[in-house]
């Protein structure tokens, strides 16, 4: 600040603090308890903070067929949260794909994180295939067990006994997730 404006920056200073004092404002009476929507309620879905040691996960895909994690212990299993608006997301996809179509004893799933119409993710698809299967999730109501994506990609390694292995934030390949199985005691077959 110049020596010229210092002398009305003081005197600013000391204007504001010469207020009248004013009547204190009584706090607004307490609003009548809401009635919730099951919107509102879902808008309100309470964030996962941290994935479950061994998560469980049940969704259908947008083929029509159920999918549980479940069902694919004895097998690595890549679960991909991503959205077809997140350009990492779409950079990766064709890696997951091939290690999905590549490698007997790994899975991969898409758990699409976004709000998407079923016919809108099917369009997609057809300009982006991928060899595994993906999944809508409700970005207000997303799987439970699993830590509420802070950010896109998020991928999460399961080990044939079910538990998360690793997790990975941002965009992943297939060759880190081979080390990933490797490091954790693993063969890629």
């Amino acid at each position: 600040m110049t020596a010229k404006l210092l002398p009305f920056a003081l005197l600013v200073l000391i204007l504001s603090g010469c207020k009248p004092p004013q009547e204190p404002v009584a706090p607004p009476p307490p609003a009548p308890p809401a009635i919730e929507s099951d919107s509102a309620a879902a808008a309100q879905a309470e964030v996962v903070q941290q994935t479950a040691e061994m998560p469980q996960l049940q969704v259908q895909t947008v083929d029509g067929k159920a999918y549980d994690l479940a069902g694919q212990r004895g097998q690595w299993v890549v679960i991909n949260f991503w959205a077809t608006w997140c350009g990492p997301c779409l950079q990766e996809m064709p890696e997951l794909s091939a290690l999905h179509a590549m490698r007997s004893n790994v899975e991969v799933i898409g758990l699409a994180y976004e709000d998407i119409e079923l016919e809108e993710m099917q369009a997609f698809l057809l300009a982006h295939p991928v060899a595994y299967p993906i999944a809508i999730i409700d970005t207000y109501n997303p799987p439970s067990d699993f830590a509420t994506p802070r950010g896109l990609p998020m991928t999460y390694l399961i080990g044939p006994d079910g538990k998360v292995a690793k997790q990975f934030l941002g965009p992943v390949n297939a060759q880190e997730i081979e080390q990933a199985i490797t490091a954790a005691g693993g063969k890629v077959l």
